[in-house]
């Protein structure tokens, strides 16, 4: 069952009566009504295309975080074989916000991390909804580590709204893990690709989203901060979210124009969780098509651009 945003109301009632007529139909109540179906679907598809036509920031924001939007688990079960999950920091403890482990990516072996939300309320307390401690970066460090000693590819994805910011996660060094794993991200000699598949918010993300390439569902945002944290120190009034997120050009297009991001993935209409499946199945492309041209290669020429890609954030654009 479809979960609809605000601004999806309109097309939540014709859904609805959608499903009304289709019930009626199967029950063989009531005249034939194809013809009336037939238009209430096409008006709802309309409908939806327009909306998602022209989203705002902030509703981007809101698609990014929605609660059936593929998570990093989703990806590894459809883009992966033989996972092995390898857990712990070998310092601490195990953060479950940030996994990873080895597989294998259309037969070539990889490293693949990413946070992890959960879509249960156990599961997402269990994960701590994305939000990683230091020992989560630290397990990221360690998986870098692993694929520079084995020379394999490194598949990171970002769904986060920011790291753990509590006591403990400051009592542990979160700064200083968020810069290791940010710092091991950019000197790795083995190629390195990013994609932000939900949110993607402040060190928490950038930490594993240092790469070669970073690539950007379309509905995803990247920001230093949340809209909500944002409005709150400059407007003093988190309330005014939806005017930060426009200010602060958190959204795939203004993120590719600045080069921030490299490339982005279209989604289907209404949404990576309307068709997940698609979506994942397009994400799966755009990172195989990247990783064939880095593996050509050479080490120094990765560590190369990778530097130039960074250097060259912010010259042109906005």
């Amino acid at each position: 069952m479809t979960t609809y945003l605000d601004f999806e109301k309109p097309v939540a009632e014709l859904e609805a009566k959608i499903t009304e007529l289709e019930a009626l139909a199967a029950n063989g109540e009531g005249p034939s009504i194809s013809t009336e179906l037939k238009k209430l679907r096409m008006k709802s598809a309309k409908q939806l295309k327009d909306l998602y036509t022209s989203l705002s920031a902030w509703r981007k924001t809101q698609v990014a975080r929605h609660p059936q939007r593929p998570h990093f688990s989703d990806y590894i079960t459809h883009l992966f074989d033989d996972y092995q999950e390898l857990a712990g920091d070998r310092l601490y403890g195990n953060d479950e916000a940030v996994t990873g482990g080895l597989a294998r990516f259309n037969d070539r072996s990889v490293i693949i991390l990413g946070h992890e939300k959960g879509r249960t309320t156990e599961s997402r307390l269990r994960h701590n909804f994305g939000m990683a401690h230091p020992e989560g970066y630290r397990k990221a460090v360690r998986l870098m580590d692993m694929a520079e000693k084995f020379g394999l590819p490194v598949l990171s994805f970002v769904d986060t709204a920011g790291a753990y910011p509590g006591k403990a996660g400051e009592e542990r060094g979160q700064a200083e893990a968020i810069a290791r794993s940010t710092e091991r991200c950019l000197t790795l000699s083995v190629p390195m690709i990013a994609t932000i598949i939900g949110e993607g918010g402040s060190g928490g993300a950038i930490a594993l989203a240092a790469a070669n390439r970073v690539l950007m569902l379309e509905h995803s945002i990247y920001s230093v901060i949340s809209p909500e944290g944002c409005a709150s120190i400059l407007y003093r009034d988190s309330s005014k979210a939806n005017e930060a997120a426009e200010a602060m050009k958190i959204t795939s297009e203004h993120l590719l124009r600045l080069k921030v991001v490299d490339s982005l993935i279209k989604e289907p209409v209404g949404g990576a969780h309307r068709n997940p499946e698609k979506s994942i199945q397009d994400v799966g492309k755009a990172i195989w098509t990247d990783l064939k041209k880095l593996s050509k290669l050479s080490p120094e020429k990765i560590k190369q651009q990778r530097r130039d890609r960074f250097y060259a954030i912010g010259r042109e654009g906005l």
